[in-house]
C-alpha cells in the first residue's frame, strides 16, 4: 500500500492535520499544523512547499 504525499504551499488551508516539513529546511524542521489552518509564510516573505511527514492518528469519536 503506497502513502499518498500530501502538499500544501504557503497561504494553501491544509486538508490533513499533523507535521508538515517545508521544502529546503533542515530535516529536523517541521512545523504543526491542524486541518483546515492557513500554512503560513515563511521568513523571506516567498512562497514554500510543505510535505506531511507525520499525519496525525487521532480518530474522531
Amino acid at each position: 500500500m503506497s502513502k499518498k504525499h500530501v502538499v500544501v504551499h504557503t497561504g494553501e488551508v491544509t486538508p490533513k492535520s499533523g507535521q508538515y516539513h517545508p521544502a529546503g529546511a533542515p530535516r529536523n524542521r517541521e512545523i504543526t499544523l491542524s486541518k483546515g489552518d492557513r500554512v503560513p509564510p515563511n521568513n523571506q516573505g516567498k512562497q514554500q512547499r510543505f510535505t506531511i511527514i507525520d499525519p496525525t492518528k487521532v480518530k474522531n469519536r
